[in-house]
């Protein structure tokens, strides 16, 4: 049997252009000790997850997704933070999860032999067959059914002789190589580069770009809601299971994931979370016309020029904006708080006339007011605190329990010999403020405070910039733990 491996746009063989050692090496890494233990006493799981419109995305500034909805709750249980590492090519995942860059790989995985050599794999989270995506005929809303079936491929034989693309070392390249030996004929096998997802080579499909490509069924028909003239009924596979991988020496994460997803299938909610990935066409239609869906666009929100003009006059990246805009407001601008807060950036009345905004329910004005209120807190907090990446997390705090609460943190802080200028000492104090002890205390000025509510508000605030400096683009690429390029001298 022949087969033709080569990447859409130059035709030649991915794994013949591969180094020997380059192959070597993924064969042989011994994988890094690091098991649940120690996953716990670093207090995060890192997740290595494929950026698609079923395993992670941002939706009108949400991070959702299959995996992504699983994982947060495996955390949850396992009482640690989920850190998100996107990774498209399939065997890098495999080298990061066995070189400890991650900790476990939800990658809608295919469970087969080879796969097992290099990592373990986890109780099956449900079963899916293979199926051929192919186009229907060009004409085919004018067509009856039988002729359109007669222009389909629904016997795997006719595949012999014709190009079927996958994505690089996928599965689907070994099911369609046994499927050429079963039926006794040359498919000609088409691996794409590393970093096509195949929800690009189905887009490719829809396009006219290439005539067919081999997905999960699930994966496939959660696509053909978005492109009609898709066909995805050809099945070229058994049901196969579909898991998590783990290294083959972390057998205490192994058996402590296995355990949650014994648990959890006897749950309603881990059903409703794929229903509403796989199932609920009406809403998976609406996310992938959506130019805020990321895997779609490039969009946060409505309101993205404005955010990055706004963005522009305090030195901050635009997604950072956009993430305490989302955590204010969710995007609305007529959303309105029990304390009387309105608009996009949740100013109260008189802080928005302080600075210009004759209308709350005005977007440009609302961001207008808000960030002239950001500016004042960061040249009042420009002398107290000097490292700009810690910085923001004060005027974060400041916007929304107000300086005088952080201030007393502060001095707490230092009564206590603590760090004043750290925001994690500083947070300590903060919450710690709604206690008697704390809020009574002669350096304290502002008596008590909810200071868990502040404090979970700059988190979050960091967690959807994080989410959106991964999906979206900017000008200036940043992190969580490179905020200081991003804001240096902000205030």
């Amino acid at each position: 049997m022949f087969i033709t491996l080569m990447p859409t746009s130059c035709k030649q063989s991915t794994r013949e252009s591969r180094s020997d050692s380059e192959v070597a090496e993924e064969r042989v890494i011994d994988p890094v000790a690091f098991d649940l233990e120690k996953i716990k006493e670093r207090g995060t799981l890192r997740a290595i997850i494929d950026n698609s419109s079923t395993g992670y995305f941002v939706y009108k500034g949400q991070p959702m997704g299959y995996e992504y909805e699983l994982l947060t709750l495996l955390a949850d249980h396992l009482e640690v933070k989920l850190e998100i590492l996107p990774t498209v090519d399939i065997d890098e995942a495999f080298t990061k999860l066995n070189k400890g860059e991650g900790d476990i790989i939800a990658h809608n995985l295919t469970i087969t032999k080879d796969r097992k050599e290099k990592a373990e794999f986890t109780d099956h989270l449900y079963t899916v067959k293979q199926v051929l995506v192919q186009r229907k005929p060009d004409n085919w809303r004018k067509m009856k059914r039988h002729q359109i079936e007669d222009a389909l491929v629904r016997n795997p034989i006719d595949l012999i002789g014709r190009e079927v693309y996958v994505r690089k070392s996928s599965s689907y390249f070994t099911r369609l190589e046994n499927l050429s030996e079963e039926v006794g004929g040359d498919i000609i096998i088409v691996e794409d580069f590393a970093d096509v997802e195949t929800e690009r080579l189905i887009r490719k499909v829809a396009e006219g770009d290439i005539e067919y490509t081999v997905a999960d069924e699930d994966i496939a028909m959660v696509n053909a809601t978005y492109y009609s003239n898709l066909d995805v009924k050809t099945a070229i596979s058994f049901p196969q299971r579909i898991a998590w991988g783990v290294r083959k020496n972390a057998p205490g994460l192994l058996t402590e994931v296995n355990a949650w997803l014994e648990r959890m299938k006897k749950k309603p909610e881990f059903y409703v979370i794929y229903k509403k990935y796989f199932k609920n066409n009406k809403a998976i239609q609406k996310r992938g016309q959506s130019q805020y869906a990321s895997f779609a666009g490039n969009k946060i929100s409505p309101y993205d020029s404005l955010i990055k003009d706004a963005a522009s006059t305090i030195g901050w990246d635009w997604r950072l904006l956009a993430a305490q805009v989302y955590q204010e407001s969710k995007f609305d601008p007529y959303a309105q708080s029990w304390a009387g807060a309105v608009g996009l950036m949740q100013l109260m009345p008189s802080t928005a006339e302080t600075y210009g905004a004759k209308n709350l329910y005005n977007p440009n004005q609302s961001l207008k007011a808000g960030t002239k209120y950001i500016e004042f807190l960061q040249d009042m907090w420009l002398e107290k605190v000097a490292d700009s990446t810690e910085r923001v997390k004060f005027v974060l705090a400041s916007y929304n329990v107000g300086a005088g609460h952080v201030l007393d943190a502060r001095a707490l802080c230092r009564k206590y010999g603590k760090d004043p200028e750290n925001w994690e000492d500083v947070e300590y104090y903060l919450v710690r403020k709604s206690k008697p002890k704390y809020f009574k205390d002669p350096v304290v000025n502002q008596g008590y405070c909810r200071g868990e509510e502040p404090a979970q508000y700059v988190r979050n605030i960091l967690e959807y910039y994080d989410h959106y400096n991964r999906l979206t683009s900017s000008n200036q690429q940043a992190s969580l733990h490179q905020l200081h390029p991003v804001l240096a001298d902000a205030g």
